[in-house]
């Protein structure tokens, strides 16, 4: 039996570096105090293309080495955008007590007994090398790009699961023969599997994704270590395991369950593995249906620690309330968290355009075709526009003010009608 380290998702950045060099630091320690003979990280080491001199390079190789002073170390190639082809080879020049391999193509690597790896030339051994305590077959992410070039695009998402299907059947025989010889047996990959579940609990459910659990299933290797969703599940058949560890830290609002690593238990004949979870950040979020009630958040100040939390406050107002918001406020209530973010949507006043009111002869016309579209009374707006029309805006003032005057009790009624909106609770000078 081999104890191995399994780590994923670590996405590695300057603007991630404090979450998850924290995180992998303490892996790192576990896996070094529960004496992992093999450390392994299928894929997804940075977030993106990183330059040599940044602080999160630096600090990553810094992991990278304090795992190869314990044990032996692969790195497996994850997604194109997140690891760059050809960067992880760097970190097998970091020159630890023990190897580094990097694994960017299909291949099998062997680890012999003197603690070195020994990768296939070509994309399996044809015999099993003498001397191997492990047997790890490498199915790094591949360039869909490539496939579509050959059998076309429309068929490019279900020819990849077709030809991954083919391969991992293909391996199959090198792990029973390895079974055979007592050596413990791992596939390795960067993908996703129908059916699995994404970190905001979305199942994965499509034909472009890569493989099945039956076809994994079907390589017969005593466990198989993936990478790719952040979220910790596996799946098992007889002595058989397959496992995601999920990303080592919590990088986004809305993720569920416990981030962490794997510690597997692999001998010839089956796999289990230990999730042991990393100290990732505390997150939590508040969702208002319009301004945010800070009593509400203040309640949830008082009944949650804080100090060390990232809190998110969403909310969705109509265009007219949005000035009641008041993110000085909001963030004051909660001051202790360690970061505050503040989501706000602003739903703009819909205004319908009225049909045909270009098309019309006069101004009396137009506010006829813009009542029938809006669904308002006429009447009253006419009269407003016949006392415009008829008097001056002094006159119109005047009778306003004194309406005991002339017409102007007859002008009140009509400026007050127009501002009825047509309810039941019209004022009673609108039904007079």
């Amino acid at each position: 039996m081999i104890t191995i380290a399994h780590f994923s998702d670590l996405h590695y950045a300057d603007d991630t570096l404090a979450e998850v060099d924290h995180c992998f630091g303490h892996a790192v320690d576990q896996a070094v105090g529960n004496g992992a003979e093999v450390a392994i990280i299928t894929g997804d080491t940075t977030d993106h293309a990183l330059p040599a001199h940044s602080p999160a390079f630096a600090a990553l190789a810094r992991q990278i080495r304090r795992l190869a002073d314990h044990c032996p170390v692969l790195m497996l190639q994850g997604t194109y955008s997140h690891e760059p082809p050809g960067m992880l080879r760097l970190f097998s020049l970091l020159g630890g007590r023990h190897p580094v391999h990097v694994a960017d193509r299909i291949e099998q690597v062997a680890l012999l007994d003197d603690g070195t790896w020994l990768a296939s030339t070509g994309w399996r051994f044809d015999t099993i090398p003498s001397g191997v305590q492990l047997l790890c077959s490498c199915v790094p992410t591949l360039n869909k790009a490539t496939l579509a070039a050959t059998v076309g695009a429309g068929e490019a998402a279900c020819a990849m699961g077709e030809q991954l299907t083919l391969l991992l059947g293909g391996l199959a025989p090198a792990h029973d023969a390895a079974r055979a010889l007592g050596i413990p047996t791992v596939g390795l990959s960067h993908g996703t599997v129908h059916g699995c579940t994404t970190e905001h609990g979305v199942p994965m459910a499509g034909l472009d994704h890569e493989f099945t659990t039956g076809a994994l299933f079907c390589a017969r290797a005593s466990g198989f270590l993936l990478g790719h969703i952040h979220q910790h599940q596996y799946w098992c058949i007889g002595g058989q395991m397959i496992a995601y560890p999920g990303s080592i830290g919590r990088l986004h609002y809305g993720e569920q369950g416990e981030k962490g690593f794997l510690l597997w238990h692999v001998d010839a004949d089956g796999a289990g593995n230990v999730f042991i979870p990393t100290p990732a950040r505390r997150t939590h979020e508040l969702t208002f249906d319009g301004p945010p009630d800070l009593a509400v958040l203040a309640d949830f100040a008082h009944q949650h620690d804080l100090p060390g939390a990232w809190v998110r406050v969403r909310w969705c107002v109509p265009e007219e309330t949005a000035h009641q918001v008041d993110r000085d406020a909001i963030a004051a209530t909660l001051a202790g968290a360690a970061g505050i973010k503040l989501e706000g949507r602003v739903l703009p006043v819909s205004r319908s355009r009225a049909a045909g009111i270009a098309r019309a002869a006069d101004l009396r016309a137009q506010l006829l075709a813009w009542a029938a579209a809006t669904s308002t009374d006429a009447a009253p707006l006419a009269a407003c526009l016949d006392a415009l029309e008829q008097h001056s805006p002094e006159a119109i003032a005047e009778q306003l003010l004194t309406p005991e005057l002339g017409d102007g009790a007859a002008l009140t009624a009509g400026i007050q009608n127009a501002s009825w909106n047509g309810t039941a609770d019209a004022p009673a000078s609108a039904t007079a």
